[in-house]
């Protein structure tokens, strides 16, 4: 499976949220700002409840949306244990829950 197609979108100098601030050339957000219209989509459309949205996608118990990102290619799953996630955050988590693992791993290659 492949991720759809997204439209090209172009940033046109005013902020997406909707506030009309004026943002830099390439963006599409004041700072913060999308977070901002993320959570007013959420509120709008699925009642502020994530639960909500994931079921409205097909997503649930029985079909995990986070497999379907590591399926799709679009998130890693951390080679040492189960974490998913998008490859910057699978670098961190490594860095961070497994440490100890990595500096022996070092250590035994001297």
């Amino acid at each position: 499976m492949t991720p759809k197609p997204l439209p090209h979108l172009t940033p046109t100098g005013t902020c997406w949220c909707g506030c009309a601030k004026k943002v830099g050339t390439g963006s599409f957000f004041a700072p913060g700002h999308d977070k901002v219209a993320e959570a007013a989509l959420l509120a709008v459309e699925y009642g502020s409840s994530v639960a909500q949205l994931l079921h409205g996608h097909g997503y649930g118990p029985g079909h995990s949306v986070s497999a379907r990102a590591v399926f799709e290619g679009v998130w890693l799953t951390c080679p040492a244990c189960d974490y998913v996630g998008a490859p910057a955050s699978v670098t961190n988590h490594t860095k961070k829950a497994h440490a100890a693992t990595i500096g022996e791993q070092a250590q035994g290659e001297r």
